[in-house]
């Protein structure tokens, strides 16, 4: 996998890594102890980080570093899950990398040449693949560790991942939480323990968020009869969400065949994302609440007062805002609602006397 250039210093290049190929530019590189290869006790180390760590990058067990004459500075360009991988990556180099960096004089320039290059490669992937993802790099570097971890079919779509703990029991396993379209995964290893959990969605019989005692806040999920809870969770409430989501599109997707056909997105894994999974939640959220067509999608939230007449007080809520209509809730314990159609909307009047962001409907 090609990565966006980034700067390695030379002390610390070979520290963890052994270089296997090299030449004036570039250095293929093996992880040092890396746990296939049975390392003993640094393997075990490794093999934790590996989970451990957030980028895949600085795990992948091989990579490829450019490397300049006169320059103390390595970058790294590229790493990959096995051999036959990261060596399709250097031929690559060398066919059509290697001959036009002769032509150059300095350094730099070879150097910004082989950036561009690379940014160039992964500018063209991300059209197809990772377009529509909030973080791009760091998306590419999550799907290669859940690749590699479950070997799922190719056509599973890696929605998003989190951090967090499962219990077995009483005792929790820290690793990694990733929710894609047709299974939720946990992967983790921690000194040469390893532990793997795929659940399909629709096999899950009940999702909620629980406390107890040993855990203040987590996710409770029951399969089959067993059950499963995942903490230590940096934003619950969203993780939450999202799972809701992809278990509800599993539902649609066995008892409501008509209208998963008829929706392009749930018809179309390949087009399900996190933000897109996000603003679903929140315009279903918004018709469930004003008892709306469910078909209306929701555009713009926005936190503002609105001046009732009958009770003479400006109650604090939220307005939302989707194609047809203007909704209103209060925060407050009076529960205040409203809503607009935009076709009975005849005018908009900014009060600019009163407060210059009052608007009369």
């Amino acid at each position: 996998m090609w990565l966006r250039p980034e700067e390695v210093l030379l002390k610390n290049a070979l520290k963890l890594w052994v270089t296997e190929v090299s030449n004036p530019y570039f250095v293929l590189q093996r992880r040092r102890g890396y746990r296939e290869e049975g390392g003993g006790l640094t393997g075990l180390l490794v093999g934790t980080l590996d989970a451990v760590l957030e980028s895949t990058a600085k795990v992948a067990p091989f990579r490829i570093l450019h490397q300049t004459p006169d320059s103390q500075v390595y970058w790294s360009i590229a790493c990959g899950a096995n051999r036959d991988e990261i060596l399709k990556h250097w031929q690559w180099l060398e066919q059509n990398v290697m001959k036009t960096l002769s032509v150059f004089d300095s350094s730099d320039d070879i150097t910004s040449f082989v950036q561009g290059k690379i940014r160039g490669l992964i500018a063209e992937e991300g059209k197809s693949s990772f377009v529509k993802e909030e973080d791009p790099e760091r998306f590419r570097e999550a799907l290669l560790k859940f690749e590699k971890c479950f070997e799922l079919p190719d056509q599973e779509k890696l929605v998003t991942y989190y951090s967090c703990s499962y219990w077995r029991g009483r005792v929790p396993c820290q690793g990694w939480l990733y929710l894609s379209t047709n299974f939720l995964s946990f992967y983790s290893f921690l000194l040469g323990s390893e532990f793997k959990l795929i659940i399909s969605w629709d096999e899950i019989s009940r999702l909620e968020k629980t406390s107890t005692v040993l855990l203040t806040e987590s996710i409770h999920v029951l399969c089959r009869g067993e059950d499963h809870y995942f903490s230590m969770l940096l934003h619950i409430n969203e993780t939450f969400l999202l799972m809701e989501q992809l278990a509800s599109y599993a539902i649609k997707r066995l008892f409501d065949k008509e209208t998963f056909e008829n929706d392009p997105i749930l018809n179309d894994p390949l087009q399900i994302t996190k933000r897109g999974l996000e603003s679903r939640a929140h315009s279903e959220h918004f018709t469930n609440y004003f008892r709306l067509p469910k078909e209306e999608i929701l555009k713009e939230v926005h936190e503002c007062f609105l001046w009732i007449p009958f009770s003479h007080v400006n109650a604090l809520g939220k307005m939302c805002i989707s194609e047809n209509y203007i909704c209103f809730a209060s925060h407050d314990g009076s529960l205040y609602s409203t809503i607009i159609p935009l076709r009975e909307v005849t005018q908009l009047i900014e009060i600019k006397k009163k407060n210059p962001f009052s608007l009369l409907i």
